[in-house]
């Protein structure tokens, strides 16, 4: 099961993580198959080491140069990943993002798209959802596969759903000019593979969303990407897209891991592209739920979504983990006919892809999720004091 953590061809990926050493911190780390070996010496934080030229090229370098120290067995520091059974004198792997912005796209795929707009219809009510779902489909259709964002074709479709009644601010960062970029989660407050997700206590209507996500330094360069997982809560965003904030962004509700794969010579954004998704929710009471979500069917391109984010309007001094959205939707229903998904405490989430592994939470509330301690007060204090011991 450990092993189906890693990407298929471990042996050629170039991974990035970030390990928690007791009594030392978070370390940022390269890591193989066997064995993870200590980076600080390349760079003390995960955005720095994002930064270096070539950074895959330095990476392997400095890992076949014996220079960075094994700091532990890849396969026990991802045993004691998992929150659930932790040993917290042991290392264990968190996200391997640090100091990184953590943005998402929202509304990339047509399947997403159609179901914000029947989040919005339905005013949060899961109840209303299938009727909202079928009046919709009968004015738009489900297949807008081919309409450009920004496009003439896109404009001339806005026209007639306007005249219609049927235009909605989904629709509008569906297929008009500008994307849909928010903030997803602080920088520091992300959770890796093992640990619990939250969902917010008041929240009877949410879903996972698997999705690629991209790792770009301060220059905008893609430079490797990983896995996540943007909590949703369907109810809160669809009251009111003015409570994205709170639909998004509460205690453990952003995933990413388990490790950052670098670009090289194995892997690159063509290999991103072309990524299947597989999503699995294994619920307590014997629920059973999946699903898969292509980038290949992605309406805008992964680099698009780049620009849009960052660029001469938007700097991000210490890089950016950019969530790319999902064509998921979950409607399969859990609790009675036409109620479709919702969470319950104790679902396991596994979100995998060959080429990256496989990321898995398990899912309680925010207020009873462990609390976010660790942030970049704490990590400079770690940072300073292994200075000073130097």
């Amino acid at each position: 099961m450990l092993n189906t953590l890693l990407p298929q061809n471990a042996h050629q990926a170039l991974l990035i993580g970030r390990l928690w050493v007791p009594d030392f911190g978070a370390v940022v780390c390269a890591v193989t198959p066997d064995d993870v070996f200590d980076l600080s010496q390349l760079a003390a934080t995960s955005s720095q080491l994002l930064e270096l030229p070539e950074v895959a090229h330095q990476v392997r370098a400095f890992v076949l140069s014996g220079k960075a120290p094994r700091l532990a067995s890849t396969l026990e520091a991802l045993a004691n990943s998992d929150e659930t059974c932790r040993q917290p004198g042991q290392a264990w792997f968190m996200a391997p993002c640090d100091l990184q912005a953590v943005k998402a796209a929202g509304v990339t795929f047509v399947a997403s798209m159609l179901e914000r707009v029947i989040e919005e219809q339905a005013r949060g009510d899961a109840s209303r959802a299938e009727a909202v779902r079928q009046a919709v489909v009968a004015v738009i259709g489900d297949n807008l596969r081919s309409v450009v964002p920004g496009s003439a074709e896109s404009t001339r479709l806005k026209d007639v759903l306007l005249a219609q009644g049927m235009w909605s601010q989904y629709l509008e960062v569906g297929i008009g000019p500008d994307a849909e970029i928010f903030t997803k989660a602080q920088p520091m407050s992300s959770v890796g593979s093992g640990a619990w997700v939250g969902i917010h206590p008041g929240s009877q209507w949410n879903n996972p969303e698997p999705e690629i996500v991209l790792a770009a330094n301060s220059r905008g360069e893609v430079v490797g990407a990983s896995l996540g997982n943007d909590v949703n809560l369907r109810d809160f965003e669809g009251r009111s897209a003015l409570l994205l904030g709170k639909a998004k962004d509460n205690n453990a509700s952003c995933a990413i891991g388990p490790f950052i794969r670098l670009f090289d010579d194995h892997f690159g954004i063509d290999d991103v592209r072309q990524c299947e998704l597989s999503l699995k929710v294994e619920g307590p009471e014997g629920f059973v739920m999946q699903g898969s979500s292509a980038l290949s069917q992605i309406s805008r391109d992964p680099l698009d979504l780049v620009g849009q984010a960052m660029g001469k309007y938007h700097q991000y001094p210490d890089g950016m983990m950019l969530f790319l959205g999902t064509m998921f939707a979950p409607t399969q229903d859990r609790h009675g006919p036409g109620q479709g998904f919702t969470h319950v405490v104790g679902d396991v989430v596994s979100i995998s892809t060959p080429l990256l592994g496989t990321l898995v939470n398990q899912v309680s509330t925010s207020d009873h999720a462990p609390a976010w301690t660790y942030g970049v007060g704490a990590l400079m204090r770690d940072l300073a004091k292994r200075q000073r011991a130097n």
